[in-house]
């Protein structure tokens, strides 16, 4: 694991730390702490003048929006459904007026979203990527993300999932592919020295 740059214009964007999520058991680290992690990172690129996308899963009450297709395993959100109030609430603790907020209706940030201009608009070239869950929203975005040509950073503990073997694997395996790896605390060092 290493994180070697930070481009110029760089973006944070933090998938999925909502009600519903953060109340969810992740591995290998707890939903707590992955938010704690998220908030110093957002801190530190809202203090260097970046941008802070903050992306939440939502879906319409009457299941309209909610991806079609069969599926071996449930995924939740098929036809209308009731949902307790603000499920789909952002962390207030980690919510800043400047920051960006995009909803999604797939895994990934990118697919049916304006994801993708917001940040072209803004001359992003490179995403630092954080949330739950690693092998879900959190991969499909950054393999999107790669796919768009960005420069993908992966903050590996500022982010977990509902299997610690899931987030392993997506560490390990795929996110070397994608990208460069590196913790919390080396994304803050690295980009304090290049501010």
């Amino acid at each position: 694991m290493s994180v070697t740059a930070l481009d110029p214009t760089t973006a944070l964007v933090v998938i999925d730390l909502q009600q519903s999520i953060l109340a969810l058991p992740t591995a290998p680290y707890p939903a707590r702490e992955v938010l704690e992690r998220g908030i110093a990172l957002a801190g530190a690129f809202r203090a260097a003048k970046l941008p802070v996308v903050l992306v939440r899963v939502s879906f319409a009450a009457d299941g309209g929006d909610v991806p079609p297709g069969r599926t071996e395993q449930n995924r939740g959100g098929g036809g209308a459904t009731t949902r307790p109030e603000g499920w789909d609430r952002i962390s207030e603790e980690l919510l800043a007026p400047s920051d960006l907020v995009v909803t999604k209706h797939n895994w990934g940030a990118f697919h049916g979203t304006d994801l993708d201009v917001q940040l072209r608009r803004r001359g992003v070239t490179q995403i630092v990527l954080a949330g739950v869950a690693t092998s879900i929203g959190v991969e499909s975005t950054a393999r999107a993300a790669h796919e768009h040509g960005y420069h993908v950073t992966l903050a590996v503990d500022a982010m977990s999932d509902l299997d610690a073997d899931a987030h392993h694997n997506s560490v390990r395996r795929i996110f070397p592919r994608l990208g460069e790896t590196g913790t919390t605390e080396e994304v803050l060092a690295l980009l304090a020295a290049t501010r």
